[in-house]
């Protein structure tokens, strides 16, 4: 949840950028690639986080990476993980060349929403200090009471809490058992078990 906010000028108007922008999961090897591409620019070159920190083997362990695209470019990303009964926001970066615009907004409302249609109600991150008053003005967020600052890759921290609200199409254990088998964040578009259905089962012996 750093690096982010900056007064960078955006190339081209905010209104036509916010048009082009889309947010996507990533899929594929290709999209891993671009998410550790991203990450290494902004923590590492920016921030001077040593490799093992900033790749700290929670990325393959059941976490989902978004990715902010502009057109086809890929310039933010986060990594969500998912603990009982809240759900965590991490590692959220933007190029410096695309910060000042829209995409923080989008990219950050993206992640809410998708933690809100899995049901979550709880979320939490780390934020420095420096970007307590965005996450408190855009997202109603607070830093958790009682919870001491800590520190870790050279940078001071605080705990915040968000509320979130699920809709009414949340994704819960009752859920139609295809839309539990689509891919993540896919939920409502038919995938490759859908259409499997459509042969016969196999008996069981």
């Amino acid at each position: 949840m750093n690096a982010l906010v900056s007064s960078v000028a955006p190339e081209r108007s905010t209104s036509l950028a916010a048009q082009e922008m889309h947010v996507a999961v990533a899929r594929s090897i290709n999209d891993l690639l671009q998410v550790a591409t991203i990450r290494a620019l902004v923590y590492m070159g920016e921030q001077g986080c040593p490799f093992d920190e900033e790749f700290d083997g929670n990325d393959l362990c059941g976490a989902t990476h978004l990715m902010l695209r502009l057109g086809n470019e890929t310039i933010g990303v986060v990594r969500m993980r998912w603990f009982a009964d809240f759900a965590k926001l991490e590692r959220l970066a933007i190029r410096v060349e695309h910060r000042g615009g829209p995409g923080l907004m989008t990219l950050a409302r993206a992640a809410f929403a998708h933690a809100e249609r899995k049901g979550y109600r709880r979320l939490m991150g780390h934020a420095q200090p420096r970007l307590v008053p965005f996450w408190r003005r855009c997202f109603d967020g607070w830093v958790r009471p009682d919870r001491p600052p800590f520190s870790f890759s050279g940078y001071d921290y605080v705990e915040m809490e968000f509320e979130l609200h699920p809709p009414t199409d949340a994704i819960t254990i009752d859920a139609d058992p295809f839309m539990l088998l689509r891919p993540e964040g896919d939920w409502d578009r038919p995938g490759i078990l859908d259409r499997s259905s459509a042969r016969h089962a196999i008996a069981n012996h």
